[in-house]
């Protein structure tokens, strides 16, 4: 059997109407957000499939939505027989490692679904309105990036790097002088460009600390067991099965780096083959072929999706 591993997109990869298809087709995607609506005690589904995209955007909303569409798309396919203990590993962008979780049996829908709001709202708090920023750097290394932030710090201020997704995409995060201070050095550290990304905060950096204390309050009431499959966690890019440890990865990721560069790195020395990018969009699929050209990538987010990804696997 094809050596695989399940990953599941973050924030970003919405849109209205994403499954609303599987939960037509399958009646255990359709209890996925029946769950979701009922621990939230809110129509989330109608907002997903026919509500404003304004809305959809929140990210209160934004992450259950998120992942409520990748679990949905991960029961359907279990409905084929195919289900995260097949693979070797399950990991997720940011909010989408809490869908790892949720998928892989590790914490119950509903709590993931309580939690996801809790987070949202902490990390839209965190920061007041148009005091931090975020910076996507084309081109940049990791070494360059370091440097770039340190350039960013000179006059003080936060500016750390958020998100390594790729070779030659890094994304940055801190306070928006300090930001906007880096973006305009990119040529003195030899990255190409920078560009600025219109976020409602500065994710993934020590700003967020208010955040990462909320969260570890939340986690400390949800039960956490062991998982189905390793997670691979984004504050260490490397797989765990430990309930202790995960509770305390999903409390450092808050103000953590993604290390996703690393995380599909880590897969392909482990001889994955394929990975299938379990909800919305393809987003890390596409993402994916700049750090492992020899990892395929599908993606599972209709019904068309579950049967082709069922034939290949089965």
């Amino acid at each position: 059997m094809t050596k695989f591993a399940f990953i599941f997109p973050g924030q970003g990869s919405q849109f209205i109407g994403m499954g609303k298809d599987l939960a037509a087709a399958y009646p255990a995607a359709r209890e996925v957000f029946e769950t979701v609506d009922a621990a939230l005690q809110q129509d989330l589904s109608q907002l997903i499939w026919e509500g404003d995209e304004e809305e959809l955007k929140l990210t209160a909303n934004t992450q259950p939505a998120l992942m409520a569409v990748s679990v949905a798309a991960i029961r359907a396919l279990q409905s084929h027989g195919i289900g995260p203990d097949k693979a070797a590993f399950v990991a997720g962008h940011s909010l989408g490692e809490y869908s790892a979780l949720a998928a892989s049996g590790a914490i119950e829908l509903a709590d993931v679904a309580r939690i996801l709001r809790i987070r949202g709202n902490a990390m839209q708090a965190a920061v007041p309105p148009g005091e931090g920023a975020m910076a996507a750097l084309l081109g940049a290394t990791p070494e360059q990036a370091i440097a770039l932030c340190e350039l960013g710090r000179a006059e003080g201020g936060v500016c750390e790097i958020a998100n390594d997704n790729a070779p030659g995409q890094i994304v940055i995060s801190g306070t928006k002088a300090a930001v906007e201070l880096a973006a305009s050095k990119t040529g003195e550290v030899g990255i190409k460009k920078a560009m600025m990304l219109p976020v409602s905060a500065p994710f993934h950096c020590s700003m967020m600390q208010p955040a990462a204390d909320e969260m570890m309050k939340a986690l400390s009431d949800i039960e956490i067991k062991a998982p189905s499959v390793p997670v691979i966690s984004n504050v260490t890019a490397e797989p765990t099965s430990d309930p202790v440890a995960i509770r305390q990865h999903l409390i450092e990721q808050v103000c953590g780096q993604v290390r996703w560069r690393e995380t599909i790195e880590f897969m392909a020395a482990q001889s994955i083959e394929l990975t299938v990018e379990a909800g919305a969009g393809k987003v890390l699929s596409v993402m994916n072929r700049r750090t492992a050209k020899d990892v395929e990538g599908l993606t599972l987010g209709t019904p068309e999706d579950i049967e082709s990804v069922a034939k290949r696997l089965g």
